[in-house]
């Protein structure tokens, strides 16, 4: 708008992840902000974006849907100031969202440097136990822990990245986590993750005994298979987790490693407990994803 004053915008919406209408709707509303929340800008307001079969399901479910979505923006201090809706066969809910950011202060994908660390604020594993869900798979316990995880907003964590010298930042969405990471990357970079520091929910691996796991998830690891290289002994489980696509998922950061230790923990002190240094960057000599145990 000027040199103190850029305009951002991004739109999401996505099929229900759990069964309660009202947290779907919440959860789509807090999916849809968090692209806001990853380029360091504020959101200001939001418009509905609806599908929903009025001629097979009750009005009261969508009613709750867009209740949910309303009460997280509320929780993200803004407001929802109209949308559109359609007559579909599957329910379908997200936002457009409005946001605003200095120029200056703008967080991109790319800008990622050798030696970055690599900082993730929200655990891996969402798109599996939706899955679970869908499948009937999954029990209220394990559902309400998943549930919690999307439920949260990226908006605390975002704040914090603000006072940090941040290089770029993505949130983890459908591309799942090693999805979001390659498109930080230039010809340049080399993505190293350690394995074993990455959050994961610990209730993924009961799931993908039973072959929880969705299509857009196989689709990431055929698309980016050939760009990996795994370091040790992972079994085809482990390796999928990495690949799941998620919903409402975390920030991932790249951040100079003298600032790290700092910016993780302030992240937790604001309630981002979850907050982990996963990897780091360095000069490419190969395949662009490296995964160790």
């Amino acid at each position: 708008m000027d040199q103190d004053l850029a305009v951002v915008q991004t739109v999401d919406f996505i099929t229900p992840v759990v069964n309660d209408p009202h947290s779907f709707g919440a959860i789509a509303a807090a999916n849809a902000l968090s692209d806001i929340y990853a380029m360091g800008a504020s959101p200001i307001f939001a418009l509905n974006i609806v599908s929903f079969p009025v001629k097979s399901m009750p009005m009261d479910t969508l009613g709750a849907i867009l209740a949910g979505g309303a009460q997280k923006a509320g929780e993200a201090g803004i407001a929802i100031v109209g949308g559109h809706s359609v007559d579909d066969t599957t329910p379908k809910y997200g936002l457009t969202v409005t946001g605003l950011v200095h120029p200056q202060k703008l967080i991109r994908k790319t800008g990622a440097q050798i030696g970055d660390v690599l900082i993730l604020t929200k655990p891996v594993g969402t798109g599996i136990l939706a899955t679970g869900i869908d499948s009937g798979i999954v029990g209220e316990e394990i559902e309400a822990v998943v549930t919690g995880v999307m439920l949260e907003l990226n908006r605390s964590a975002a704040e914090v990245m603000a006072l940090f010298p941040v290089h770029a930042c993505s949130d983890v969405s459908g591309f799942g986590l090693l999805g979001h990471l390659n498109e930080m990357l230039n010809s340049e970079l080399a993505a190293v993750l350690n394995y074993s520091e990455i959050p994961i929910l610990s209730q993924v691996w009961d799931v993908l005994k039973y072959g929880g796991v969705s299509s857009g998830t196989h689709a990431n690891a055929r698309y980016l298979r050939e760009r990996v290289r795994w370091e040790g002994s992972f079994s085809p489980q482990e390796q999928l987790v990495l690949f799941d696509a998620q919903t409402s998922g975390g920030l991932l950061m790249a951040i100079p490693e003298e600032a790290a230790p700092s910016l993780i923990s302030a992240l937790q002190k604001a309630g981002t407990l979850a907050a982990a240094p996963v990897g780091r960057l360095e000069k490419s000599q190969g395949l662009p994803l490296i995964i160790k145990p």
